[in-house]
């Protein structure tokens, strides 16, 4: 008898606490007609001098209407009538779905905003007498928090900015809540809702950017287009120029070429002349050649052209044989003088 009693007990005083670590706190908020947010505070078990208290929750312990203890996860013994739990507290991180508000720009525009609330209690004794009911005072902050960083900003601003403005209200928002025992974590916005006429303006905006995008980048390729044909030709015309002049230099470098070997081949020519000439009989070696010259010069003659002006002697070659020896031996006479001088 005595053991079903104690289950009896046990059984009375722990299901209110496990149903207030479940139902409690992932019924958190209830919405009604107004759009007010209500939250429930988690059923306080039954004191029987004992008390099981579920991880990461935190009850709080009053002896006689005064603050004695807080309690937290596992198997605790109170003194019976003196002893109850006044408050109970999830340690968890919580999250707050903030319901659709209106708020004003900075450029009077009027726009709807909805987000989620991320909070924790982190002072169970603060969240208890610090305020009557934590969560509800900390989404009614979040809500007028919002509307006040909305309308320092315009709307423009209010779309790139969506995470300094998060920031923002976070910050704001833990300024607050440090007496009441919570923390907040971050809030997240998840819709900005301009009107429609603004929005058919933004649309319009949009597609005015696009089509400005394109016709610059279009533009942009034709010219880059055109730059680089000029490129083109004037980098051919840069080729072609390079290449005559190269022609030019080459055919240049092979006549002078031509020209000194030309040169060198006679002044070889005339040494050797000269050197024949001092030896034996090279007056008649030198008379014949004259000769052979004389008559391959007539008959070149001859063939180049109709009109011929001939000596008076055309018909004595060896006249103009001896003509020629003449001047020669006149001209080497004369260096011979020179170089006795000398």
């Amino acid at each position: 008898m005595l053991s079903r009693r104690f289950a009896k007990a046990m059984a009375r005083n722990c299901l209110p606490t496990i149903r207030a670590a479940t139902r409690g706190t992932m019924r958190n908020a209830r919405f009604y007609g107004t759009h007010r947010l209500q939250f429930e505070p988690a059923p306080k078990p039954w004191n029987l001098g004992f008390a099981i208290v579920p991880e990461q929750y935190a009850y709080v312990v009053e002896r006689l209407g005064k603050y004695s203890r807080t309690m937290y996860g596992g198997f605790h013994l109170m003194i019976p009538v003196f002893e109850n739990v006044a408050y109970i507290h999830s340690l968890k991180e919580q999250s707050l779905e903030m319901e659709q508000q209106t708020a004003i720009t900075r450029d009077n525009v009027t726009i709807a905003m909805d987000g989620v609330l991320y909070v924790r209690i982190i002072d169970p004794v603060k969240a208890s007498y610090g305020v009557s009911n934590c969560l509800m005072a900390i989404s009614q902050l979040a809500q007028t928090t919002m509307r006040s960083e909305i309308g320092k900003m315009t709307l423009d601003k209010t779309f790139e900015e969506r995470e300094l403005l998060n920031d923002a209200l976070v910050q704001a928002i833990n300024t607050a809540a440090e007496p009441w025992g919570a923390e907040c974590l971050r809030y997240e916005i998840r819709d900005i809702i301009p009107p429609d006429t603004v929005r058919d303006s933004m649309d319009q905006q949009a597609e005015a950017v696009r089509k400005k995008r394109a016709n610059i980048s279009e533009s942009e390729g034709v010219l880059q287009a055109d730059i680089n044909i000029a490129q083109g030709a004037k980098r051919a015309l840069e080729l072609k120029a390079e290449g005559e002049s190269a022609a030019i230099k080459m055919k240049a470098e092979g006549e002078a070429a031509a020209i000194r070997m030309k040169a060198e081949a006679t002044a070889e020519a005339i040494r050797r002349v000269s050197e024949a000439l001092e030896e034996d009989e090279a007056e008649k070696a030198l008379s014949l050649r004259v000769a052979e010259q004389y008559v391959d010069a007539f008959g070149k003659l001859a063939k180049e052209s109709t009109t011929l002006m001939l000596p008076s002697n055309a018909n004595d070659p060896s006249a103009f044989v001896a003509q020629a020896l003449g001047i020669y031996s006149k001209v080497v006479d004369k260096q011979k003088k020179s170089s006795k001088e000398d």
